[in-house]
């Protein structure tokens, strides 16, 4: 069973408060966790890095393997994949930390997806933005 993990970062401002979400699917379509958070004030790279990071971490405590990874941050994919490099200093760590938490997974895919396919990961990036905005 192969599942997806949908993940997207949101910011209101570039830096601006900043949300994350994450949809794991399994391989029947079901949706198996969600995440919602604000994360801060931060740009929107370091946003898909941390929701990536999210999911990544509650897939690896969950033994969710393998896993096709999905997102509409076509930099992010494409540094994940080794066709571009990660030169900004603030994203490197947060590169180096997925790169340790893919090691304990089996990864089939790393796919860009384009935004309108990425809505659920969205509105709960926003979701996590709107609930902190909500109780500030």
């Amino acid at each position: 069973m192969t599942y997806q993990m949908y993940s997207d970062g949101a910011c209101r401002g570039n830096p601006g408060p900043s949300g994350i979400g994450v949809v794991i699917f399994d391989a029947k379509g079901k949706v198996v966790h969600e995440i919602a958070e604000y994360i801060g004030v931060g740009t929107n790279n370091a946003a898909e890095y941390k929701a990536l990071l999210a999911g990544l971490d509650y897939c690896v405590k969950h033994k969710l393997s393998p896993i096709e990874i999905l997102a509409d941050s076509q930099l992010m994919i494409k540094q994940l994949t080794g066709e571009y490099r990660v030169k900004h200093e603030g994203i490197k760590p947060l590169y180096m930390e997925a790169q340790s938490l893919i090691r304990h997974l089996k990864v089939t895919a790393y796919k860009h997806v384009l935004r309108e396919f990425n809505k659920h990961a969205d509105k709960l990036a926003n979701q996590g933005i709107d609930d902190h905005q909500a109780h500030s």
